[in-house]
């Protein structure tokens, strides 16, 4: 089922890390921005706060937020500002995508 917003597709996106779940990254990437597939480090992720939300018309948003994990003994904190778009899918039905972000 597509998530209803881009929060929960951000979610979705956070829980698919935390799984290692590439396959679900790959397809909730935008077609136009998506890099090669690839697998991640595996990080103990630790949590996720969303900080802002804000809809930009009906088919972009943004969504702030900071995911925290623990790498190398150490706890670390990722703050990100991160761009959604919501289009028809190749499956035909209208889903959120990320597009790409800010790291701050």
């Amino acid at each position: 089922t597509p998530a209803p917003t881009a929060v929960a597709l951000m979610r979705s996106r956070y829980s698919a890390f935390a799984f290692g779940m590439h396959d679900y990254l790959q397809a909730t990437w935008h077609p136009r921005t998506r890099p090669a597939p690839h697998t991640d480090v595996q990080l103990d992720r630790i949590g996720l706060t969303i900080v802002r939300h804000e809809m930009i018309g009906n088919t972009h948003a943004k969504v702030s937020f900071i995911a925290r994990y623990r790498a190398n003994d150490r706890v670390h904190r990722l703050t990100e500002t991160s761009c959604f778009v919501r289009e028809i899918g190749d499956d035909g039905l209208l889903r959120w995508f990320y597009v790409g972000g800010d790291v701050s």
